[in-house]
């Protein structure tokens, strides 16, 4: 799925394009012919590290593009989501490319978008592996050799039923976590808000009252002379002698005589009739009303310390009446959330201990699948790799736990488990066992990796493999049987090989 490499002004390559075909491909020369160069290219692609020496001399940059036919269903999730998101069309392929100036600067792009080059190196890790004497493997990441563990051991179910139940563990201890916290504020917060509310509900307050209040207050200051003017204008208009409705009926028994003789007066007539009943009601207002007025000055002391009174609760509680009710009202239900809080964190302690109680289960059983899955591993790797002229190599899958409080048996889990992962091996006699990533003959680790990786294939989804002088230091039977390994992988992958030189 590697299709071609282009290479320009890096190293002592001027210009040059490599193609490649499905399958097995290997790259062959002597020593000295450039064949690590080409790899050197390639992994700069895939994000490694670049430098102003790897540019050609006298050139101002070197520029390495790989093309890859991968189609976008390959990718992980993530990986295609994180594609998608940045515009990146990968249906007619992906692009690879790297540029490096003499003075140690780069940029990367995938299909032409600029990326980091940390993003390049996470793209790349999900499509090829160069296994060597480079950094771009996979394997000897300790979270990767977990999940070709479990994807070999037909595991994933199993770790994604312990992975929901840790994730509804971090929820009930986030709640109980947050619970606890309030609880240290819970006694001076229950004071506050009971002196809050007891305070409100004893002002009886009432939408609209406020305005009823103001009202009165204006009323009541001015009780001595709405007195005055209402008994003035009852008396012209009624009980004074030359009232207007008494001057009004002399009219009207005039009206009545002229309308008598002359029909034109019948409308002036109508008029004063239609007032006089208008104007007696409007004398008997004044009446009551001069009558009802309230000139108690206690009354008017009572308003105004109730307005004032009204007054400090809205600077306390809200711009208005209405914001001081809903106030009281958001009071009383946190009131009521923490009194019963108590009671909900002795609940959710009770689901922790029953989470804590079913992780530890599913999770031990896990492990336990674990170590038979990696007995198996273990067996098949030193017999993969005698076959690869590695006779008394020593391999381990080492299977271990961090003391912890997310089990009830005391143990730290993930969303993987309670299980930390490392492949350890020793290549000659004698050796203590070391993790796989310590391993420093880059023909040792290629071969290494050839083994692993045709035992692991099944749970391995990376579709481009380079091996870098798998063949160092065997011959006859041992290499054979190299290459009919790595033609039998390449059935499975796009697998490539460098040769070394002879």
């Amino acid at each position: 799925m590697l299709r071609e490499l282009h290479i320009k002004n890096f190293s002592i390559i001027d210009n040059v394009n490599v193609e490649f075909q499905e399958g097995f491909n290997v790259i062959t020369g002597e020593t000295g012919a450039g064949k690590s160069i080409v790899i050197d290219a390639l992994c700069l692609t895939l994000g490694e590290r670049a430098a102003g020496e790897l540019v050609r001399s006298g050139e101002a940059e070197a520029v390495v593009e790989a093309l890859f036919d991968i189609q976008p269903k390959l990718f992980p999730p993530a990986t295609r989501q994180f594609l998608e998101d940045n515009g990146i069309d990968t249906r007619d392929g992906l692009i690879l490319k790297r540029i490096v100036t003499s003075q140690g600067r780069s940029k990367a792009y995938i299909n032409g978008s600029m990326v980091t080059a940390q993003t390049l190196s996470d793209v790349s890790g999900k499509i090829i592996d160069v296994h060597g004497q480079y950094e771009h493997q996979s394997l000897l990441s300790p979270e990767k050799q977990l999940d070709l563990l479990d994807a070999y051991g037909g595991l994933l179910d199993d770790r994604q039923e312990v992975a929901g139940i840790y994730e509804a563990l971090l929820a009930i201890k986030h709640q109980i976590s947050a619970l606890v916290q309030k609880d240290r504020e819970r006694a001076q917060r229950l004071d506050i808000l009971s002196f809050q509310v007891s305070e409100i509900e004893a002002a009886s307050l009432k939408p609209g009252e406020e305005e009823e209040l103001l009202e009165e207050v204006k009323i009541l200051s001015s009780a001595g002379r709405l007195s005055e003017l209402a008994n003035k204008a009852y008396e012209d208009l009624y009980s004074s002698e030359a009232a207007c409705i008494a001057n009004l009926s002399t009219i009207q028994d005039a009206l009545k005589e002229i309308s008598s003789i002359d029909a034109r007066a019948n409308d002036a007539l109508k008029s004063v009739g239609d007032a006089i009943p208008l104007l007696e009601e409007a004398a008997y207002f004044l009446r009551d009303y001069k009558d009802g007025i309230d000139f108690s000055p206690s009354r008017l002391d009572t308003v105004q310390e109730r307005l004032e009174m009204l007054k400090g609760l809205k600077r306390k509680y809200g711009a208005d009446i209405q914001a001081v009710i809903d106030y009281k009202e958001k009071a009383v239900s946190e009131l009521e959330d923490l009194q019963s809080s108590e009671e909900k964190l002795g609940t959710l302690k009770t689901e922790l201990l029953a989470l804590k109680n079913r992780l530890t289960e599913t999770a031990n059983g896990l492990s336990n699948k674990r170590k038979t899955v990696a007995k198996k591993i273990e067996s098949k790797v030193v017999a993969e790799l005698a076959e690869l002229s590695m006779p008394g190599t020593k391999f381990s899958i080492q299977i271990t736990q961090e003391q912890g409080d997310d089990t009830s048996d005391g143990f730290k889990a993930t969303h993987h488990g309670i299980d930390s992962i490392e492949f350890l091996i020793s290549p000659n006699i004698g050796e203590e066992l070391k993790p796989v990533s310590k391993i420093a003959s880059g023909g040792e680790l290629s071969r290494i990796m050839l083994a692993l990786k045709g035992i692991l294939a099944k749970g391995d989804n990376i579709p481009v493999l380079i091996f870098d002088e798998i063949d160092a230091g065997i011959g006859g039977r041992a290499a054979e049987t190299v290459g009919q390994k790595l033609q039998s992988l390449a059935s499975r992958h796009r697998c490539g090989h460098r040769r070394q030189g002879r």
